[in-house]
Formats: structure tokens, sequence, C-alpha cells
């Protein structure tokens, strides 16, 4: 272990001890309020406090008796992957009057709970705040009604609240990510997938109806992640007349030889003057105007259910821990927070701020000031609706404008779910910019063979939810085929190029950069878009297909785990791909509530080995049944599957038996996740602008010639913001023997996973505990909000 950096801050130093926290969950539920509730209580454990659920809300509260139970390790053992809320949820109108808050304020002192944890909407925390503001007041009140001793009042003076955003409609200012929006994004996704075959067998045009009666963030999203025809939310209300504009486009878009139209409706879709549009209104058009087989298709309570996604028990997890710190560092002064998502950080915004931004929303829509309520949704809606215009709607020729520059897309390394969004995407923004897109087959085999074709608008249609890469993708690298690629950049007059692939992208571009010294066919400006399922790419957090991957190993590891109910105690020992790069199986494991993850980052030895054993037997002692151990496919030379298996069989004799699983190739493939369709088409569609971008300045005297540093560059997700880095200047972050980066961010997560498995561990919070503000709209760089 590293010796504590005197800078930094251990959370060992904050304690517990004394301390008593509730956890309830409020107002509607949302699949990983299991998970957050989880994390609460463990993390609370682990300090030292004493932790409660509230069962059933605020209603649980105001009744008190058997609904605030104290809870234990083993009582949210196996709740992870849960969907809905287990302690229950329910509107409460008592909570409403002073008397139902009084009743609650009683029903806490008596257990000598002055710490609340609440997950929830706007509603839900409003409420805890007025509760905290009334705090002193309930009490004196208790006092004089002879129910509590005078002392209390002294002793629990001051109520500490922090909340967690629960809700599936990410209506809530403040946070990128609410709990329960990425797994209803897949519930959506996973029908509209099922849809498009039956809507293609019949030519018909669906009309889908989604959640979201103030908040159009699910149609948007949806709308982007399968690239429907014509989108309706509340924010952005259709212009007068659009009903012609729309059965304009669909039967544009059938004359193109598609076969399907997919419209999506928010239910709380509204025209210019307020008067609600439903589904069947459109189906009703699309009847009368274009004489279309026409389905409508309501999603309903769908959405909220089924288990949550990997993206949605992550950020859970990681909310639940920084509420607890939240709480633990807490003083009468501080004001209530809610801790949320800005890009891949946790960070703690006033709660009342969140509140009153979200309410300047609905304010903002009510009296039809639509530009600004998109706008005060923040950077995330505004770049989504954005680049849904962008790629929804096709220019005639006519009005596009022309800039005489070829740009060539094509996919290098192991094929990763999302590339195939990312080039659609790059191909449509090339059209609208004027450019002539040529798609390269195979890599940059295909490209010294002369594997390039011109690639139409059209052509790219329905790609989004498609897996695997359409364009063909080969690992060859370019140096040994430059004379040749030069050649057919030089046929095909190539000015920009833009690559999407893993590790191998990354080495070809410095090649070609190389090769520019040369080869003047290079001097282009060129960029790579960071696709991989191992995530091992440095100058970026993210990459296209790693979320796919994470939910293929989380819905596997629930399967295995469920496979195991019913018999003995049992270990599964799982492996999971990556390459040297520890990142599927740290935070697949966090995700899906693994003892241990193994993997090449963190090195460990046979005395560690025996520890994971010893305490996994610990553990099989109580009423857990079971144990799950993830390792990276080259963690360790040595200690190979096979060897961790064999040794856990050994020494569990008698506890606990083992199975073991390597999960191969079903980590690549599958469709695209809604993250990943929309990661991946946002990040090309600014790929291509910066492309344009970089023609324009290079362009001189009939020639484009680009050959600094920073016209080859990777565009990535770094914290908060997409940058684009100069890849020459990537080379010293990068361990090329092994393909990772010297530096990875998730290695902060692990301990997490351990707190979680109750393994004592040290971590560093030096980056938790400073409340920021929610401001009007944060400044231009920080576009992080593009991951959803």
């Amino acid at each position: 272990m590293a010796q504590p950096d005197s800078k930094k801050i251990f959370f060992e130093n904050l304690s517990g001890a004394g301390k008593a926290i509730a956890v309830l969950t409020s107002g509607g539920d949302a699949q990983g309020m299991n998970a957050a509730v989880r994390a609460v209580v463990r993390m609370g454990l682990y300090v030292g406090a004493k932790v409660y659920f509230i069962h059933e809300g605020y209603q649980g509260m105001v009744d008190g008796g058997d609904n605030i139970e104290e809870a234990t390790w083993e009582s949210v053992s196996s709740m992870l992957q849960v969907g809905g809320t287990v302690i229950g949820s329910a509107r409460c109108k008592e909570f409403r009057t002073h008397e139902g808050r009084l009743k609650a304020a009683h029903n806490l002192v008596l257990r000598g709970i002055t710490n609340l944890c609440v997950i929830g909407g706007d509603g839900s925390l409003t409420g805890a705040n007025l509760f905290r503001e009334e705090w002193s007041g309930l009490l004196s009140e208790l006092v004089q009604q002879g129910l509590i001793e005078a002392d209390a009042v002294q002793k629990y003076s001051a109520l500490h609240i922090v909340g967690m955003v629960g809700s599936i409609d990410n209506d809530f200012c403040g946070t990128d990510m609410t709990i329960g929006t990425d797994s209803a994004l897949h519930r959506i996704i996973e029908v509209v997938d099922a849809i498009m075959t039956t809507a293609q067998s019949h030519q018909r045009t669906f009309v889908l109806e989604v959640m979201g009666r103030h908040c159009g963030y699910l149609a948007l999203v949806s709308a982007l992640a399968c690239g429907a025809d014509w989108v309706l939310i509340p924010e952005m209300p259709p212009e007068d007349g659009w009903e012609e504009k729309m059965c304009e486009k669909l039967s544009a878009t059938r004359s193109r030889g598609t076969r399907l139209n997919i419209i999506i409706v928010a239910e709380g879709a509204i025209d210019r003057h307020g008067k609600p549009i439903s589904s069947s209104y459109v189906k009703d058009l699309v009847v009368k105007c274009l004489g279309f087989d026409t389905r409508v298709t309501i999603l309903g309570h769908v959405q909220r259910g089924g288990t949550p996604s990997a993206f949605d028990r992550i950020l859970a997890s990681r909310m639940g821990v920084e509420a607890v710190l939240a709480l633990l560092e807490t003083t009468a002064d501080t004001p209530a927070c809610v801790v949320s998502l800005y890009g891949n950080q946790s960070v703690r915004v006033p709660l009342m701020e969140c509140v009153q931004m979200t309410q300047e929303v609905q304010k903002a829509m009510d009296q039809k000031r639509f530009e600004e309520a998109v706008k005060l949704r923040g950077r995330s809606f505004e770049n989504n609706l954005k680049t849904y215009k962008l790629l929804a709607h096709h220019k005639p020729v006519a009005e596009l404008p022309t800039s005489n520059f070829n740009v060539a897309v094509l996919n290098v390394g192991a094929p990763a779910a999302g590339m195939n969004a990312a080039v659609r995407s790059a191909v449509r923004v090339g059209i609208s910019e004027g450019h002539k897109m040529f798609a390269v087959s195979d890599g940059f085999e295909g490209f010294c063979k002369g594997q390039i074709k011109e690639i139409k608008w059209g052509d790219v249609g329905g790609w989004t939810g498609q897996g695997g890469s359409l364009l063909g993708t080969k690992r060859t690298l370019p140096a040994k085929h430059v004379d040749k690629i030069a050649e057919q950049m030089r046929n095909h007059s190539i000015n920009a190029l833009l690559v999407i692939g893993g590790f191998e992208a990354l080495e070809s571009l410095l090649q070609l950069c190389e090769a520019r010294a040369s080869h003047e066919e290079f001097c282009i400006p060129m960029c790579m878009l960071p696709a991989t399922i191992s995530n091992n790419i440095p100058g970026t957090d993210l990459s296209i297909g790693a979320d796919t991957a994470l939910n293929a190993i989380v819905e596997t590891c629930d399967r295995i785990k469920q496979s195991a109910s019913g018999t003995k105690r049992r270990v599964f020992i799982i492996e999971t791909m990556g390459g040297y790069c520890g990142y599927l199986a740290t935070v697949g494991g966090l995700a899906s509530g693994a003892d241990a993850a193994y993997i090449y980052e963190e090195s460990f030895d046979i005395r560690d080995l025996q520890a994971n054993v010893e305490h996994l037997t610990e553990k099989m002692k109580t009423s857990i049944q079971r144990g799950l151990v993830l390792r990276n496919e080259n963690c360790n030379d040595n200690y190979t599957t096979d060897f961790i298996y064999q040794l856990y069989s050994e020494e569990g004799k008698g506890v606990f038996d083992c199975r073991k699983n390597v999960l191969g190739h079903m980590q690549q493939g599958g469709a695209p996740s809604p993250f990943d369709r929309n990661f991946g088409t946002k990040i090309s569609a600014k790929a291509m602008q910066w492309i344009s971008k970089k023609l324009e300045e290079t362009y001189r005297r009939g020639q484009v010639f680009a050959n600094t540093e920073d016209s080859c560059c990777l565009l990535g997700m770094r914290r908060r913001a997409l940058v684009f880095q100069p890849v020459v200047q990537l080379k010293d972050e990068t361990d090329f023997v092994h393909r990772i980066p010297k530096e990875q961010w998730w290695l902060k997560l692990r301990p997490l996973m351990k707190i979680l498995a109750k393994y004592k561990t040290s971590y560093d919070v030096s980056d938790s505990g400073q409340v920021e503000h929610v401001v009007r709209s944060r400044p231009k760089d920080t576009d992080a909000s593009v991951a959803m």
C-alpha cells in the first residue's frame, strides 16, 4: 500500500459512532432505488452508525411502529438486482400537515434518529427540507405535550438531510442523471427494437407513447437512440402547421425505401397553445393524411419495472456511499444537499437550489417560454435536442451547403456495440455540412485494397440499434501498407479521416502521424472516437461499447447467482474480458455485488487470495448463501481462473462449493445499450463538426494541408468535459506493452466495492465534500452532459 498522502482525506477519520441514520424511498418508484438503500445501509454500518429502514416512505415515518426497523448487513443482501423499492414507497397526505410531521418527529426522536437519507423526486425532497426547517419547533411542541424529555431538544437539536433523486423521468435539475432513468430507457429501447421487426414486416407506422408528464427526456433520448422519425415533447412543442410537416417527413422516409416509421410521443406533449397532443390524435392524423397502416403502443408502467441497468446500480451505489459521507460531515448550519452526478463525478448540490431550478422549468413552460425551458433543463437536454434535429431531418440537396470535401469513415480493432450509431451520426452530420462521405470496409486492410465507396443519408437508416460493426472491422495497422493507403487516398481525394475503434485505432493514428513526413496525403485532419468494450483508451474516461458489455456481464452474473438459489452455499468464479484493463471486472463487480475482483492494475498474491477465501467462509456462516468473484482475463499469468477455482474449491470444502464461468464473446455482442447509442451518436456529431472546422482552417490554394499535432486528435470524455486531444500527446499517458492508460479514474471505485462487500479498506474522499451550486448554464466546455 502506498503511504497515504498528507493532503488527501481518508474517510477512516470520519466516524458514525453514536449516530443513527434512517433511509426511506418516497414518491414514484424507480429501478436502482434498492441499490441506493443497500449502499446507505452498508456504508452506515461500516462507519459504525445505527441504520434504520423506514418502510412505506413518509407514511411509515408518520405511523411509526414496525415501519421503522433497524437494518443489518444481511438484510440488504441480494436486493441490488431487484427493481422498484423493497422497503416500499407511498404517497402520504398526512405528512403534508403539521400534525403528521409532529408524529413523524416523535417517531424519529424515540429512536434517536437525526440523520435522514431521502430517495425520491422533487416533491419528496421539498417535504424533507420543510421537515428539517421545522424540526426544533416540532421538538419544543413534543416537550410541551409531555411526549419527550426536555433534554431531548438539546440532544437531538438538528435534523440532517441528504437527498438522492430517484425518478425515471430525469426531470430534476442539478444532476445529469437521476436514479432509474437509464433503466427506463432500457425498457423503452427493448420495446422499440421489438416493434421495429413487426413494423417492417407489415410496412406499418408505430406511435409510441412514453412516460414524462412534465419532462420529455425519455421521449427525446429514446428517439435519438432508435432514430425515430418524429418526436413530441412538452419542453419544445412543434411549430403551428406541424401536422403537415410530419406527414411530409413520413412519406419522404417511405419514398426512400424504408418500410416503417416510428413516432415517439411523451405523455405530456402539447402544441404551441398548450393543447395536449395524444398518441391517438397522432395516429388518426397519419391515417387521415397518408393512409398508412398505423398502430399505437402505450408503454405505461413497463418503463418503471424490471431489473436496474448496470449504470443505475453503479450510480445508486456511488450516491448512497456519498450520501452517508455527506451526513457524517454536515453541521447544523449546512443546507440540506442532494448527491448528484456531473459527468462521471459525484458532487453535492444544495437541495433547494435544485428544487427551485426544477420549478423554474415548469414556470417557463406554463408561460410558453419554451426556448428557456429547454435551456433550464440543462446542457445534456439541450445537446440531445440539437443532435436529434441534426440527424432526423434530411434537407433537400438544394438547401445543403457544398464544401467539395471528401471525408472517410472507418472502424478499426474489435467490434464494439455503438460503433454503427457513431457511423450513422458521422455520415448524416457530414452530409448536412455539405461533405461527400465515404465508408471504408474492413478497416485499414480494406483501405489499402480500395474497399471505399460513397455512403448516402439513407444508407445508414436503422443503424443505431445494430450491434457489432456493419462496415466491417480488422485489427490490421496501417504502417505496413502506408504506400497503398496513400494511393487510395489520392484516388478518392480523401480530405479527412474519422477512425472509430479501440487501442488499434490509437496506434493507427500515431503511425499515420509519423507517415506525414514521407506522404503528404496524410497531412489532413484526422479524428479518433474511442470504441472498445475494454475501456482501455488513454484520454477518455469512457469508450463506446463499454456500457453494453457491462450490462451483459451484470445480466449474466444475476442469472448465475439466481441459479444457486435453493441449493447449498455456492461461490462463483467469473472471468471477464478487457485485456489487461480491469474496468469490466471492477465496475461489473460493483454493479453485481461481487465479493472480490482480481485485476492486473492492483497486484495481488497468495496471501490476498487466502484472505478472500477466509472472508467468504465467514460470510457463508451468516444467512448469505452466495459469493461472486470476478477475474480479469489477464490479471495474472499464474493465478489463472482454473487456479483460483481450485484454490477456492479446496479451501472452502465443507462450507461452500465452487463453480466457474468464462463469459467470453457474449460481452462483445448484443444490441447496443441506450447509453452507447447515445454516446456514440453525440460524440460522433461533435467530431464531424470539429473536422469541418479543421478543413476550413487548413484549406489553402485549392488543397487541404494539415500537419500540426492538433490536426490529429482523439475525442474523449474527461471528468465533465468532452476534449479533443492530440494523439501524439497521449503517448506519455500510455502503457503500450499492456495497452492501458497509465492512470485510470475508475480505480477509485474499487474501495467502494470492497466496503460494500464488508472489507476494511482505505477510501480517499478528497474529491467529495465540496458543495457545488446550480448555475443556469454551465460554461461552454463542460460538455460531458453529452454522455447521456
